[in-house]
C-alpha cells in the first residue's frame, strides 16, 4: 500500500516520506478500511514534532487520526456483513503506528463508524477529532436545547464542529473569530452572533445579545488566554470546556471570587482519553447530525498523498480555515 510516514520528529518536509509499505491485515475485533480521505489535526502535528517533549512512540509512524472509506476486510469476531460498509474513522493512530495517511488502515471495529449514504466521504473524514472534541465539550453536562453557547475560535475545525452540533441540538450560538474570512465560515455554520475578538467588546456584546443573561456553555480553544472573557460572559452555573493550548507550559489562573459567586465549572477535554461511554454517545449523535444534513463542515483544502508535507505545513501555518484533507 502507498503510505506517508516518518521515522523521526522534525519539520514535515524533513521527515515525511511517501512510499510503499506492506498491506495491513485485521486481527481479532478489527476491520481494514480502504481509505478515501484522511483528515489532519493539530494533534498529528504535535506528535510529529514531539510537542511537550513526547518522544516517538514507534520507530515509524503513519500519521493522522481521522479518515473515511470503505471496509474491505474484517478480523475474527467481526461480522462479514461489515465488508463494503462506508465508514468514518476516529483515533486511528492513537496507541498505534499506523494512521489514515495510507491507502489502507486497520482499526478496532468500533472506531470505524457507519457513515450514512447521503454523507460524503470528505465530510466523514472531517469528523473524528474535531467533532468528538466538540461533542464532549458541548454535551458532557447535559442537553443544549434552549441553552446559550459561546464558541471561542469559531472557524477552527473544533470550533466549526461545535457551532454545527450546537445548532443541530437547538442552542443559540455565538462565535468569536479573528478576521472576516473566519466570520463567513462561522455564519455559514449557523452561528447566531459572530464577533471579531480584536475589534469588539465580546463580554458586552454577549450580555447585550442575551438580555444580560450570559452564556451557559463556552467551548474554548485557548482558555488560558480567554479566562477573563469567560468569567464576564458566563451565566450563573455556566461551564467552560477547554480543549487546546498554544504551549505545553501554559498556566491557567482563574479569578477565584467571581468564579465562586457565579458557580462556574471548568472542564478539560482531551479526546483521546474520553470515557468509552462518552465516545459511544458521541459517535451515535455525530453520525445522526451528519445523516440529518446538518453537519456541513468547512474544508480548507484537499491535497494528494504525495503532497502530504505541504498539507502539514498548511496546518502548521495557522492560515487554514477549516479541515485539511489528504486524498488517497
Amino acid at each position: 500500500m502507498r503510505a506517508a510516514f516518518y521515522k523521526k520528529q522534525e519539520a514535515a518536509r524533513e521527515v515525511l516520506v511517501v512510499a510503499d509499505l506492506p498491506d495491513l491485515q485485521p486481527r481479532a475485533g478489527e476491520v481494514r478500511v480502504r481509505v478515501a480521505a484522511s483528515g489532519i489535526n493539530p494533534s498529528d502535528i504535535k506528535t510529529r514534532i514531539g510537542f511537550g517533549g513526547k518522544a516517538m512512540p514507534f520507530g515509524r509512524i503513519v500519521p493522522h487520526q481521522d479518515g473515511a472509506g470503505v471496509i474491505d476486510a474484517v478480523g475474527p469476531g467481526v461480522a462479514d456483513t461489515r465488508i463494503g460498509e462506508r465508514v468514518w474513522i476516529y483515533m486511528a493512530q492513537w496507541g498505534r503506528a499506523f494512521g489514515t495517511a495510507a491507502e489502507y488502515v486497520v482499526v478496532p471495529s468500533a472506531q470505524a463508524v457507519r457513515l450514512a449514504d447521503n454523507v460524503s466521504l470528505e465530510i466523514g473524514a472531517s469528523l473524528g477529532v474535531p467533532a468528538m472534541t466538540a461533542h464532549r465539550g458541548l454535551f458532557a453536562d447535559g442537553d443544549l436545547r434552549g441553552k446559550r453557547v459561546l464558541v471561542q475560535g469559531g472557524a477552527g475545525a473544533v470550533g466549526n464542529a461545535a457551532i454545527l452540533l450546537a445548532k443541530w441540538a437547538g442552542a443559540w450560538v455565538a462565535a468569536t473569530v479573528s478576521r472576516e474570512v473566519q466570520a463567513e465560515v462561522a455564519r455559514a455554520a449557523g452561528a447566531d452572533l459572530v464577533l471579531n475578538r480584536h475589534e469588539e467588546d465580546v463580554p458586552h456584546a454577549i450580555r447585550s445579545a442575551t438580555g444580560g443573561h450570559g452564556v451557559d456553555r463556552i467551548v474554548d480553544v485557548d482558555i488560558s488566554a480567554n479566562i477573563e472573557v469567560a468569567i464576564l460572559c458566563l451565566a450563573r452555573d455556566g461551564i467552560v470546556s477547554a480543549y487546546s493550548t498554544e504551549t505545553p507550559e501554559a498556566k491557567l489562573t482563574i479569578p477565584f471570587f467571581p468564579a465562586l459567586l457565579g458557580g462556574f465549572s471548568f472542564r478539560f477535554v482531551y479526546v483521546y482519553t474520553m470515557p468509552e461511554a462518552a465516545m459511544r454517545r458521541a459517535t451515535e449523535e455525530i453520525s445522526a447530525c451528519a445523516a440529518s444534513g446538518a453537519y456541513v463542515p468547512q474544508i480548507a483544502k484537499t491535497y494528494a498523498l504525495d503532497a502530504v508535507a505541504d498539507a502539514h505545513e498548511f496546518q502548521e501555518s495557522g492560515k487554514a480555515v477549516g479541515k485539511i484533507l489528504v486524498r488517497l
